[in-house]
């Protein structure tokens, strides 16, 4: 039976600095968490508040009082679970690179991705002030997406020059989406929600991409992972 200190312990998994401390992360939601395991994440807490459990895997039955104080969802899960944090892999380059400057919001950062899953990115690059992606709102955004694809976080100037890779901007100023070829060895760079890419790294960007408008007036701009989801398909298709 699980103590009240350690219950304790686990609700404290939706800060940055408790998963650092304790080497877990949480995964609520009984598909994600069979999701989890199923790529090999090692569990170290699985509790659920059904009382007839038919699983590949063990739950302990807790109280929904119990569950609600570890889950950071508004409506809790009937399961919830901790897992390890897994170790770093070393990066490999694709035939579509992609990376993330200053993404913020966790539910942009799931949905990309479970969008790189979607398009067989098995390798996403962040800046280091991209949201954490074990940030619970991240996973359950990502839909179990998160357990197949690996997120590294870097200074991405320095990352870009080490792997020998073209950075493409995107931007609304930039050259047509669907006139633009990808060229070899690249990285695809999406920058914050408000901001855009930094300065920094635009400072060693080659060329910058946009996808085109056609509404009349056009929306203001569309989100990161919107735009991501267009930008991806796109140069899929044209592989």
């Amino acid at each position: 039976m699980v103590s009240k200190n350690a219950l304790k312990q686990l609700g404290q998994l939706g800060q940055l600095k408790f998963r650092k401390k304790y080497g877990l992360f949480a995964v609520e939601g009984k598909k994600a968490i069979a999701t989890f395991l199923k790529h090999n994440f090692e569990l170290a807490y699985c509790f659920t508040i059904e009382k007839d459990t038919q699983n590949n895997f063990e739950a302990e039955i807790i109280t929904s009082i119990e569950i609600k104080k570890l889950s950071n969802l508004s409506t809790p899960a009937n399961y919830w679970a901790a897992f390890k944090l897994p170790e770093e892999k070393g990066f490999e380059s694709q035939s579509l690179n992609l990376a993330l400057d200053g993404i913020r919001d966790p539910g942009n950062l799931g949905t990309i991705i479970r969008l790189c899953d979607w398009f067989g990115i098995q390798h996403l690059i962040c800046s280091t002030d991209t949201v954490d992606c074990f940030n619970p709102k991240v996973v359950q955004a990502s839909m179990g997406s998160l357990a197949k694809v690996h997120v590294y976080y870097v200074d991405l100037q320095s990352f870009i020059k080490q792997h020998h890779l073209v950075p493409i901007g995107t931007d609304m100023f930039g050259e047509n989406l669907y006139d633009t070829k990808l060229p070899t060895n690249s990285m695809l760079i999406v920058g914050n929600e408000g901001q855009g890419i930094s300065d920094k790294v635009k400072s060693i960007i080659s060329k910058n991409i946009a996808i085109p408008s056609y509404g009349a007036p056009a929306a203001e701009s569309l989100n990161a992972a919107m735009a991501t989801g267009i930008l991806l398909s796109e140069f899929r298709r044209k592989e």
